[in-house]
C-alpha cells in the first residue's frame, strides 16, 4: 500500500476502535493496483482474514506458522500463466 505495515494496522485499529464498520476492504487495498474480482477476489479476502489473525493482540489467538503455510498452500493455483502474472506485475 506504499506504507509500512505498522502504519497501516495502527490506521486500522483506530478505524475498527471507532466503530466505523462501514470500512470496506477495498478502501484498504493498494489504490494503485486494479481491484480484484472473481476467484482473485476471493483468495485477497482468505489472505487479508489469515493476515488479520496473525496480527492479534493475544499470542495465543494467532494462529501457528503451520497453519499460515498450510492455508497459503491451499490458495496456490498453480495453473496460473507467467503471462498473467507478467502482466499482473506491469500494472
Amino acid at each position: 500500500m506504499g506504507r509500512h505495515p505498522g502504519e497501516f494496522l495502527s490506521s486500522l485499529s483506530s478505524s475498527l476502535s471507532s466503530n466505523q464498520a462501514d470500512l470496506l476492504l477495498k478502501d484498504v487495498l493498494d489504490q494503485r493496483l486494479e481491484a480484484p474480482t472473481g476467484q482473485l477476489a476471493n483468495k485477497v479476502v482468505s489472505v487479508f482474514t489469515l493476515a488479520l489473525a496473525c496480527t492479534n493482540g493475544n499470542p495465543d489467538s494467532r494462529p501457528t506458522m503451520n497453519f499460515v503455510a498450510q492455508e497459503l498452500s491451499s490458495q496456490t493455483n498453480s495453473s496460473i500463466s507467467l503471462n498473467h502474472l507478467r502482466l499482473a506485475q506491469s500494472h
